[in-house]
């Protein structure tokens, strides 16, 4: 027979399931308070939160969820990492942490309902900012526009450069 306390923890994780756009499984194994604390205070910054879950307890909150496929690698001493925004910079967060401390494990991740290995994960904190691709992409857009606008105003400007020249030449 499960415990309110426990019953609540499983409504209050599928709560913060329902809002996540990003979930990311870790074993922590080996990690001290300290090192646990950094993580936390790192992916704060990127708008994501960390949190030790039950399997258990974790399995029952996944299942029937869009985040149902995270359900068979809830195994071992487990973390789960939850942002609502940006997945980059999650995974840009966690890689960060990942160099200094190696012993934390990235077991799987979801973003957006897609399911991502470690090395995908690996892949996806190596993009830039959302801010900085949307600014290449406009780069890249802008440049054939400036240079069809270019091309088409060459015939008038060398008009005008004729016209002008003939101007001085028959004022002189």
């Amino acid at each position: 027979m499960p415990t309110q306390a426990k019953v609540e923890s499983v409504l209050v994780l599928k709560e913060r399931l329902g809002t996540a756009t990003t979930a990311v499984l870790t074993e922590y194994r080996g990690l001290t308070v300290r090192q646990l604390s950094e993580l936390r205070k790192q992916l704060k910054s990127a708008a994501a939160e960390y949190k030790v879950v039950k399997n258990r307890l974790a399995r029952l909150a996944v299942k029937d969820s869009p985040l149902g496929p995270l359900g068979p690698h809830l195994t071992g001493p487990t973390g789960l990492v939850l942002g609502a925004h940006d997945p980059v910079g999650v995974a840009k967060a966690l890689q960060a942490f990942v160099r200094t401390n190696p012993t934390l494990t990235i077991k799987i991740g979801l973003v957006d309902g897609k399911v991502l290995e470690p090395p995908e994960l690996k892949a996806l904190a190596d993009l830039p900012p959302k801010e900085a691709l949307r600014a290449q992409l406009v780069g890249a857009l802008q440049g054939p526009m400036n240079q069809l606008v270019s091309l088409l105003t060459a015939p008038q400007r060398e008009l005008v450069q004729v016209l002008e020249a003939r101007s001085k030449g028959a004022a002189e």
